[in-house]
């Protein structure tokens, strides 16, 4: 293989044949992939990323919520189906270097001590994880380093216990949002500066723009797994990328103990690419259909003598909640700031609610797929005095919650929301407490299948191989060179964003994997 020129990434590679080879093949490039490889880049070990996209271009559509949002520019996967109904829908997934994190909102927090134990909800169980936070926590406090995240300790009364402060401090609030708070203080409520990965230093390049959440960068200064943890990477001449590839199978040695080729089309030609190992990181419902795909004689698929790949998919119960205000002009522009996690534990007989964020402020372009009736000028009022919300609660592991593959290899989710009565306690809670600060307008919407950023759980860890796919250091058990390093190895969703936990527990895979 060579090395093919690009105006400003080193280590991007040009296959000069039909077999590419490695020491350590990363498949995926974002959250998950990158930050293995940032982990990686001194080992020695030579390290290719795989990534099926390309890079998302920086243009002026960046900053376009018509674009972006009504036009659908950066949407680029394939369709998946409702398991269910048959439905077709476009998921919100995006294939590109840097994969969700170019379009995510760049919150990354960590997940609560509590999340990693089991924890009764008001529907079931959420499962305990192979492993403690306490051994996580070196690897989150490194991410947030890597991701530049701003905060501050000591505001959340479900905060964990950290080794240190944050990296950054947190991004101040405009003037609506630093009202809200003073409100639900008012409340008795505990308000927290959202933790936030964005270039805000003394000479970083964010400027705090109205396009963050929902949309890529045109500058850079978002946190995202491209721009801080692949390019340095690249940067290191031990890690290289191959872009415009689709793996499509992996295939082992006779006993099937041993993957040995990862099969793969590049630019619509074939490749075969070889490593003496592999990580899986395509995302929760990506990495699952690879599993299946690859059947290498086997009809479960690979990495699957447990039955499990597939099972258990989750993402969180969520709702976006707009409160509106007609008597007060929004003039906020970067409103995700706040949180509030007052409601994230056990609350008597409803059990835990989960978490309360700001969005990135709506506009009609961006509401639109809310109320999709509603005339433009009632939408540009409505956004126009509105301070706007996400609420996420957890969504419990279900064996038929899953991921299957059709018979042309079309991805199938099938996907009942679990816990839905805490959430609906939650929706309520946080509109009675917005209207009591002075929003006497609330309109929620619940996201349904189609909304799938916090994907995981399809390929779950732990110690034992009749119940789990990979062990504690997300190793499969069935195989001696393969580990998963997206969401698809977590137990439980908890009810916060997954990117760091992704983040730190790839740097954990790096050191506890035996990779360097």
């Amino acid at each position: 293989m060579t090395t093919g020129p690009h105006p400003d990434v080193q280590g991007l590679l040009r296959p000069s044949g039909p077999e590419v080879d490695c020491d350590v093949a990363v498949i995926g490039a974002g959250m998950g992939g990158a930050t293995l490889a940032y982990a990686l880049r001194d080992s020695g070990a030579r390290v290719l990323v795989v990534e099926r996209g390309d890079f998302l271009p920086r243009e002026a559509a960046n900053w376009s919520p018509h674009a972006v949002f009504t036009q659908r520019r950066y949407r680029n996967a394939e369709h998946w189906y409702d398991a269910g109904t048959g439905r077709r829908f476009q998921p919100g997934v995006h294939y590109y270097v840097g994969g969700n994190t170019k379009v995510f909102g760049a919150t990354l927090p960590r997940f609560r001590e509590a999340d990693f134990g089991p924890v009764r909800h008001a529907e079931g169980l959420s499962r305990a994880w192979p492993f403690s936070y306490a051994e996580l926590e070196p690897y989150y406090a490194e991410a947030e380093r890597i991701y530049r995240v701003h905060g501050t300790a000591g505001q959340d009364p479900t905060e964990p216990w950290r080794s240190g402060g944050f990296p950054y401090p947190a991004v101040p609030h405009e003037p609506a949002i630093a009202a809200l708070a003073d409100a639900l203080r008012a409340q008795g409520l505990a308000p927290f500066d959202l933790p936030t990965g964005i270039d805000l230093r003394p000479d970083g390049s964010c400027v705090r723009c109205a396009t963050c959440d929902g949309f890529p960068c045109l500058l850079g200064a978002k946190s995202d797994a491209e721009v801080c943890a692949l390019r340095p990477a690249l940067a290191s001449g031990n890690v290289s990328l191959l872009t415009r590839t689709t793996v499509t199978g992996l295939r082992t040695d006779p006993p099937g103990r041993r993957v040995t080729v990862a099969a793969a089309r590049h630019d619509g030609t074939e490749l075969r690419i070889r490593a003496d190992r592999y990580v899986l990181a395509c995302g929760a419902v990506n990495t699952a259909a690879l599993l299946l795909r690859s059947r290498t004689g086997r009809p479960e698929g690979l990495a699957n003598s447990s039955g499990q790949v597939g099972r258990n998919y989750m993402v969180h119960n969520s709702t976006f909640l707009v409160a509106v205000d007609p008597r007060r002009p929004s003039r906020t522009v970067f409103q995700k700031t706040l949180g509030l996690n007052d409601w994230y534990l056990a609350n008597g007989a409803h059990g835990p609610l989960g978490n309360v964020q700001t969005l990135g402020k709506l506009v009609p372009a961006t509401a639109r797929g809310l109320r999709p009736h509603l005339p433009t000028p009632v939408l540009e009022f409505l956004t126009g005095h509105s301070v706007d919300l996400y609420l996420t609660s957890e969504d419990l592991p279900a064996p038929d919650n899953r991921v299957t593959v059709g018979p042309r290899g079309a991805i199938r989710v099938g996907w009942r929301p679990v816990n839905l009565a805490p959430h609906r306690e939650l929706v309520r809670r946080t509109a009675r407490m917005m209207r009591r600060a002075g929003y006497p307008l609330v309109s929620a919407r619940r996201m349904g299948i189609d909304v799938t950023s916090h994907q995981c759980g399809t390929a779950v860890a732990g110690t034992d191989p009749a119940t789990s796919v990979v062990d504690p250091t997300c190793k499969a058990h069935d195989l001696t060179n393969l580990w998963i390093a997206d969401s698809s190895w977590f137990p439980s969703s908890a009810a916060v964003n997954p990117g760091l936990t992704i983040a730190a527990n790839a740097l954990r895979i790096a050191e506890k994997g035996g990779f360097r």
